[in-house]
């Protein structure tokens, strides 16, 4: 796993940046003005059928502004053994995700993404560790970390949350 430098700079959301599951640069500016719900995600977990539920958020809000972002990550229990190009083929012949994937990253420890980083330090409501896969941030229009849910909140239970950032 790649090793990340502290965070030097007070960093606002947007200044965070990824690389996706085909190796492409992902700039955070690009989500101002959209409600972000960020996973840590894996491919043989006992909640990976959440995947569902996440894809069907995403395919009813994307148009009045939500983006899901799933990182898979094999910290817990070594439940996403896979490279990148198995994660995303089971995601997508299993589940047809369309939500944006990201690179496969460590949430917790000396080699933590600085996108974690940044979630667990500017979440209001809990900034310790990850505590197991599919642990969920939700993000406002401005960037602000409002919400973290973990893995027994499964993602219809984030659905009023999502719409009251949304306006819908």
């Amino acid at each position: 796993m790649k090793k990340y430098s502290p965070l030097i700079k007070k960093m606002s959301f947007y200044d965070l940046t990824a690389t996706t599951i085909r190796h492409e640069p992902f700039n955070f500016s690009e989500l101002k003005s959209q409600v972000v719900l960020i996973v840590n995600v894996a491919s043989k977990c006992g909640a990976t059928p959440q995947y569902t539920g996440l894809e069907q958020l995403y395919e009813k809000y994307r148009d009045s502004g939500l983006v899901v972002l799933g990182f898979p990550c094999n910290q817990f229990g070594s439940q996403e053994p896979g490279d990148e190009s198995a994660i995303a083929e089971f995601c997508q012949s299993t589940f047809s995700i369309k939500f944006p994937l990201l690179s496969k990253i460590d949430v917790n420890g000396e080699n933590t993404h600085p996108v974690y980083k940044y979630l667990k330090s500017n979440n209001p409501n809990d900034s310790g560790n990850i505590r197991w896969n599919f642990e969920k941030f939700l993000v406002d229009r401005n960037g602000n970390v409002v919400a973290r849910k973990y893995t027994q909140d499964t993602p219809d239970k984030l659905e009023s949350s999502i719409k009251e950032l949304l306006e819908v």
